[in-house]
């Protein structure tokens, strides 16, 4: 029962942290050249946000 309860503990802490901190922890991995490349063809990867990107880029098409 101990140990569980340390575990839900330690689980909780943790994801605290990740919580607080995560932006510093998103700047932190992303200034990595490559795995900001995987972050990026994996988002692209997506039609949702791929879609929605494109059209706040470079605009609805025009109606004719």
């Amino acid at each position: 029962m101990s140990r569980m309860i340390s575990s839900i503990l330690m689980i909780g802490s943790i994801g605290y942290f990740i919580y607080r901190y995560r932006f510093r922890i998103m700047n932190l991995l992303l200034a990595s050249t490559w795995l900001r490349r995987l972050a990026v063809a994996s988002m692209m990867g997506l039609p949702g946000v791929k879609n929605k990107l494109m059209q706040s880029v470079f605009g609805k098409p025009s109606e004719w």
